[in-house]
């Protein structure tokens, strides 16, 4: 893994400009801005575009950050969604996604590299950097991932690899703790 010196940085009004800057002029994918697990289908829906964005912003002000930033020296460059499983209706509605056990965990729900940066192999050194944050701020000391697996000599859509991809999670850490869908691993990392 080759060392790009990624920073974290948490999501608060402070940095809510550099939130915009990452996630480009439509919130991410379809007017997301990473509330795609806070809330149900129809209140995505609903509020997508304009209304998920204020939500988010609202959160950016909470006492608990909805996540945090990534820097290459003073650029935004990546996000993550970050918090407690039990932060995450649909998280914890899903099926597919159902707790492997009854141990708290911080749930790495969206990961994000600007557009302008995406090629460069960051997702592992940003992944790596969020734990790192996460080793400092967090009570929790387990953290949970759903990434997609998308088999050999093909890449995850748009739509499905914003939960990130389960090889770069394997290269930071990560160990798969169970595979409720043949592309769909769960895994976690033990922060020291």
């Amino acid at each position: 893994m080759t060392s790009q010196a990624l920073t974290a940085r948490s999501l608060t009004p402070e940095t809510w400009d550099d939130f915009e800057t990452v996630m480009g002029p439509r919130g991410g994918a379809l007017g997301c801005w990473c509330m795609h697990w806070r809330l149900s289908i129809d209140e995505w829906m609903d509020n997508k575009g304009e209304g998920n964005r204020c939500a988010m912003r609202s959160l950016a002000g909470s006492e608990q950050p909805p996540g945090v930033l990534g820097y290459l020296e003073a650029e935004p460059v990546a996000w993550c969604g970050i918090g407690d499983r039990t932060d995450y209706p649909r998280l914890q509605r899903s099926t597919l996604l159902r707790p492997v056990d009854d141990q708290p965990v911080v749930a790495l729900t969206c990961l994000l590299i600007a557009k302008r940066h995406r090629g460069r192999h960051l997702l592992t050194e940003w992944i790596a950097a969020v734990c790192a944050n996460l080793a400092e701020t967090s009570r929790n000391r387990t953290v949970e991932a759903y990434p997609v697996d998308p088999p050999p000599g093909r890449r995850a859509g748009a739509d499905t690899a914003m939960t990130g991809i389960a090889s770069a999670f394997t290269a930071a850490g990560f160990t798969e703790v169970a595979r409720p869908k043949h592309d769909r691993p769960i895994m976690r990392y033990h922060l020291p």
